[in-house]
């Protein structure tokens, strides 16, 4: 019940926003199902959803930015990879927390990092979010960080957030396999994607953009925190 709520939700954010189902979804998968089922869960729903939304705006993708901003992130995947088949799960779950958690108070700050413009900007913002992504299943921020300091538009950042959101999940899959779930959590979890979809696209043109987008920020937020949490007691419990 709260893993179909949790995947309905972040769906919803994600038709709305163009990036939010990592950043909501996450932090409640790894609790329900354990780090490596949650992020590779949040992966492929994440990739999934980006693609039908994408479907629309793929004459809006800025090529010469986003190709070597997935380029970069394609690169860093592996290194995430293995990075959180070797950490012990508290440690795990206290990284993926306060990954979240960082990169949400950056984004809600509209942190300006010069380093973030231009080629090497969407090289740099690419290769923390493939990391990001793989280790924790949230590599959205760093790329909305380059967008706010390219200076996008909501309406313009997107289509280049789904377009990036494909790529980057399809290689997180490919290099952390599929999750295991049995095939009544499979069905739950697509039906709760496509009904989450359809709340989205029902909500779009009533509920204000950076409404919306606070709202995404602030349960994510919430989600990070709690997950560090757990992970720091299951560290100290374990000492």
């Amino acid at each position: 019940m709260i893993l179909t709520a949790t995947v309905t939700l972040a769906s919803c954010v994600q038709w709305l926003t163009g990036m939010g189902f990592a950043l909501v979804s996450v932090p409640v998968l790894i609790l329900l199902l354990g780090p490596a089922e949650g992020v590779v869960l949040a992966n492929c729903a994440s990739g999934a959803i980006c693609l039908v939304g994408l479907a629309g705006g793929l004459r809006h993708v800025r090529l010469p930015a986003m190709v070597p901003l997935c380029a970069a992130a394609a690169c860093t995947v592996p290194a995430g990879t293995w990075l959180a088949r070797r950490l012990p799960e508290p440690a795990l779950l206290a990284a993926m927390g306060a990954l979240v958690t960082t990169a949400v108070v950056l984004v809600l700050r509209g942190t300006r990092v010069p380093a973030l413009r231009g080629s090497a900007g969407a090289v740099a913002a690419g290769a923390a979010g493939g990391f990001m992504n793989s280790a924790a299943g949230v590599g959205g921020p760093p790329v909305s960080l380059y967008a706010v300091n390219a200076g996008w538009t909501v309406r313009e950042f997107v289509p280049n957030a789904m377009f990036y959101g494909v790529l980057v999940n399809a290689v997180s899959v490919a290099s952390n396999g599929l999750p295991h779930l049995s095939p009544p959590l499979w069905a739950s979890s697509a039906a709760a994607m496509l009904t989450g979809a359809l709340l989205g696209r029902t909500l779009a043109g009533r509920i204000p953009e950076p409404r919306a987008r606070l709202l995404v920020l602030l349960l994510a937020l919430a989600g990070g925190v709690t997950t560090l949490g757990k992970g720091l007691w299951g560290m100290v419990m374990g000492s």
